[in-house]
């Protein structure tokens, strides 16, 4: 991105306002994604702890397949995800506050003793899972944030901070020239004048 200027005292203000305000910006996007990029690695590893969790909790009922096939899963249904927000580093983020579970009617006597604790495990589990699910929606709004705010740090960092820079040098560079020449052409005019006025002076 090329800084656009002109090689004036007006312009040479702007580019100075401009660079001063990137400057004192560049501390602040820095510890913004300092912190958008610890909180995306706690939040994988929360992922992947929960991850984990369901897949031990599923591995220890492996021997219960038989008991799992009797349970119908179309009595147990969610019925409502309640959620919260809460803002990390500038950035709103869903969090998990409750997950309501409809359990339909259906006869004690007709079902083994078992059933009532294996809708309650099925409960625990998708629990789990929508924990999960929340984390990694978490995990993706984290790092699409620290993506744009790294970009931004690059962007002041490597282009517009050494661009104003630049610009800034070239236009007081040229001011200066054109001081230097400015001076110049008033000693030659004066150096003229004063030959001018001596030749006048040897005429008379």
């Amino acid at each position: 991105m090329a800084i656009k200027f002109q090689y004036n005292k007006t312009s040479l203000q702007q580019q100075e306002k401009q660079l001063k305000v990137r400057v004192r910006a560049l501390p602040t996007i820095k510890s913004k994604e300092s912190a958008l990029r610890m909180e995306v690695k706690r939040t994988k590893d929360e992922v992947e702890r929960l991850e984990n969790e369901l897949e031990m909790r599923l591995g220890t009922y492996d021997n219960m397949k038989a008991l799992w096939n009797e349970l119908d899963p179309s009595l147990l249904e969610v019925k409502d995800v309640k959620m919260a927000t809460r803002k990390i580093a500038g950035v709103v983020i869903p969090l998990l506050s409750d997950v309501e579970f409809n359990v339909k009617p259906f006869s004690l006597a007709a079902h083994p003793a078992w059933f009532m604790e294996g809708l309650s495990l099925v409960k625990e589990l998708a629990t789990v899972g929508i924990q999960a699910e929340f984390e990694r929606m978490k995990m993706n709004l984290l790092e699409h944030a620290r993506k744009k705010t790294t970009q931004k740090v690059n962007l002041f960092e490597k282009v517009q901070i050494p661009g104003y820079q630049d610009a800034i040098r070239k236009i007081k560079r040229y001011l200066e020239d054109e001081e230097s020449l400015a001076k110049a052409a008033q000693k030659i005019m004066r150096a003229n004048l004063e030959r001018k006025a001596e030749e006048e002076v040897k005429a008379v």
